[in-house]
């Protein structure tokens, strides 16, 4: 699958290319905080073919968790790009930042023991309190 997308401004732009390795929404308070109250729609794709062909973004770590996130976002207009987990080789790309949204097809809801009432889960997809297998 090839992936290409940017932020709403254009200045970051990238190209990720491989098999999915994830494609979910989380449900979870840190994802909560990053969209504005609604679960994170992502793909998660292989590091290693995940690059920026336009503009570097700024990154953002919490200092005082322990394995946390690293979260690029376009320095210009503030769109959460990508997340970058620490230990894991992917790329989880933010679906609202694809050229063609329609690409993704969740599999799975995550992090549901979070999920706030208002949040809704497509009938028939597969939802986990945590991650699957945990």
């Amino acid at each position: 699958m090839r992936l290409e997308g940017g932020c709403y401004c254009g200045k970051v732009r990238y190209v990720a290319e491989g098999e999915p390795m994830m494609q979910a929404q989380c449900h979870c308070r840190e994802c909560q905080y990053i969209t504005g109250g609604s679960p994170n729609t992502f793909i998660a794709m292989p590091a290693a073919g995940f690059s920026y062909v336009a503009g570097q973004p700024r990154q953002f770590t919490r200092s005082d968790l322990e394995r946390a996130v690293t979260r690029e976002f376009c320095p210009e207009c503030g769109t959460h790009v990508v997340t970058r987990v620490p230990g894991l080789p992917m790329a989880v790309v933010k679906v609202g930042t694809l050229d063609e949204p329609a690409q993704f097809q969740p599999q799975m809801a995550i992090y549901t023991i979070d999920k706030q009432p208002f949040h809704q889960i497509p009938a028939g997809l597969a939802a986990f309190e945590r991650l699957p297998g945990r």
